[in-house]
């Protein structure tokens, strides 16, 4: 008997567990492809990038035998593939080779498309633009020149069609191609973005070299490349001034779909969860304060740059004068920027809502792309700061240019906290206010029926019951009543507390509408402001080339060149903060 009591007390053997060295193997066998076909397209991305960077510096410095043909030439191709394999794929989604497409809600917004189309739309006309210039000059111009921009036009309208209707689909077969296919096309339109970058700052750094010239300063050559023929038009001289005014519309258009691109690159093969998408509604009311002093913003803008175009390298006292003028004007802007947007951030602090934490890589390349592109004004800014402190003289606009550098670096640490904060709060589960409102109705609707009234306060009292823990329940039961009692006990209880839910409710509610009135002011404001900011340097107005202290302490080509590499980022940190803030102001 011991014996068998011995056998019945043995423990049972433990199941054969996983070692994790075997579980860490799987693993790896189990990821290895999706990490190994992710690693090497972006690999094969940055080749073909850095290639085209290297073609457009070669071709920017005049290397032997680098001319623009190579270029375009190289540039066409890139697009002509990305055309095949919009095509293969736009074709392939039709004949349900992906019956099932996975949807990520946080991408391709219907705001962002539309406006990717209508810097799209903008984008055809310079094309149009570009082949009527090619058409007035085609005695002397490269077969290339004119193939360009009818491969361009091409490239965008199936572009735009493809980011409307498949932005947010979540990849599930074919990945490997379709991954080399993404990566393919982000690379393609960051090298169109470089290119329109170029072409638009050597047509900036030469009307900047020509103010030098009427301001007296000699020994500066000039970067000439205008055809060497006639034009057998007379709309050419339109044409080529005009194609400078647009370029920085394609600019942001070329970001903006190789950020959209990115993101769907980045979803390939991504589990993705299942939640139910906030409708984000832009509606007018309640903001006519922060879209009055945005309105005030943005034409006072308009009138300064005119302005400013108007009087800089005029001569010494007039640059000096409209210089003044700009620092002036952008201090005072930076300023109320930063007032805002602190305000914003006490108001979201008050509520002390947790961060969502999702993996959305949508929202974390919003992220990267604000404080990423704000690094450019931040490095013109230092420079400028460091150019007065060692400067041996200083003229008067340089004490302007001091608080206006500084402001600089605040108010983009400031606002990239602002929107950041908004873009990854948690969003709120919807107020079931339709019992509420019921039970209102039913207050005032004592006479009715006994069973509708019946169970709508029963469903007023589980509602109370969470917000209100403090009543009883034997207060509100109307179970053991008889039927008399419990229509008269029912419409005692509905007229007595259906007021207070509703008046507590209304309290909490008219807090919160005041502080929503209050960030959605705070959003339109700086929204208008951005795309104020924006339109200076887009279409000209550069104080970094024209005050001249920089030049003379880091020397005029290091300090042109770092204005050209960081000035893109900076314009583009406008409008995608804009873009943004838009976002903000519909999602509070």
């Amino acid at each position: 008997m011991a014996d068998e009591h011995k056998l019945e007390t043995l423990p049972l053997p433990d199941p054969p567990q996983k070692s994790p060295e075997k579980k860490l193997h799987l693993n790896l066998i189990h990821n290895y492809p999706q990490k190994n076909a992710e690693i090497l397209s972006s690999q094969y991305g940055f080749n073909i990038f850095l290639a085209g960077l290297l073609l457009m510096f070669a071709w920017a410095i005049h290397a032997v035998g680098i001319t623009d043909r190579d270029l375009l030439s190289y540039l066409i191709t890139l697009m002509l593939i990305q055309l095949v394999w919009m095509l293969w794929y736009i074709f392939g989604s039709y004949t349900q080779r992906r019956s099932i497409i996975e949807k990520d809600t946080d991408a391709g917004a219907r705001w962002l498309r539309c406006g990717i189309t209508l810097f799209a739309v903008i984008t055809l006309i310079l094309d149009s633009f570009k082949i009527g210039y090619y058409i007035g000059y085609s005695e002397c111009l490269s077969i290339t020149e004119g193939i360009f921009p009818v491969t361009h036009t091409i490239h965008t309208l199936l572009q735009v069609y493809f980011l409307w209707f498949h932005s947010k689909d979540v990849i599930q077969s074919f990945k490997t191609l379709e991954r080399f296919g993404l990566i393919h096309a982000v690379f393609t339109n960051l090298l169109l973005w470089a290119n329109g970058v170029l072409s638009e700052s050597k047509h900036q750094l030469n009307e900047h070299k020509e103010r030098l010239i009427t301001l007296g300063f000699s020994n500066i050559t000039m970067d000439d490349h205008t055809p060497e023929c006639n034009c057998t038009s007379n709309v050419c001289s339109i044409f080529s001034q005009g194609i400078y005014y647009l370029y920085p519309f394609t600019i942001e258009y070329h970001i903006l779909a190789s950020t959209m691109l990115y993101v769907l690159w980045k979803n390939i093969g991504r589990t993705v969860k299942h939640h139910q998408q906030q409708k984000i509604h832009f509606k007018f009311h309640g903001i006519t304060a922060g879209t009055i002093m945005g309105l005030i913003v943005l034409t006072t803008t308009i009138a300064v740059l005119v302005v400013y175009l108007i009087q800089i390298g005029r001569s010494k006292s007039k640059s000096e004068s409209a210089l003044t003028m700009f620092y002036v004007f952008a201090i005072t802007v930076l300023t109320l920027m930063c007032t805002a947007g602190i305000i914003g951030l006490f108001i979201y602090r008050l509520e002390n809502k947790s961060l969502d934490d999702s993996e959305s890589p949508a929202k974390k390349l919003d992220s990267d792309l604000l404080v990423g592109s704000a690094c450019g004004s931040w490095l013109i800014s230092w420079g400028s700061i460091l150019a007065i402190i060692c400067a041996e003289t200083h003229p008067d606009y340089a004490w302007y240019n001091l608080p206006y550098s500084i402001l600089v670096i605040i108010e983009k640490y400031i606002q990239n906290l602002f929107i950041i904060e908004c873009i990854h709060r948690k969003e709120e589960e919807p107020m079931d206010g339709r019992t509420i409102e019921r039970i209102f109705s039913m207050s005032n609707r004592s006479t009715l029926s006994l069973t509708p009234s019946y169970e709508v306060f029963n469903e007023s009292v589980t509602i109370c019951n969470k917000e209100f823990p403090y009543m009883s329940n034997s207060e509100l039961s109307l179970g053991d009543a008889s039927a008399e009692d419990k229509k008269n006990q029912e419409n005692n209880n509905s007229i007595r507390l259906a007021p207070s839910i509703i008046a507590m409710q209304a309290t909490r509610s008219a807090k919160l509408n005041k502080k929503r009135r209050i960030l959605k002011n705070i959003a339109a404001f700086l929204f208008l402001c951005n795309i104020s900011l924006w339109i200076p340097p887009a279409f000209g107005c550069r104080p970094q080339y024209d005050n001249g202290l920089e030049e003379i302490v880091f020397g005029f080509e290091p300090w042109i060149t770092v204005v050209n590499l960081a000035m893109p980022f900076s314009i583009f940190y406008r409008m995608h903060s804009a873009s943004s803030l838009f976002e903000v102001y519909c999602k509070t």
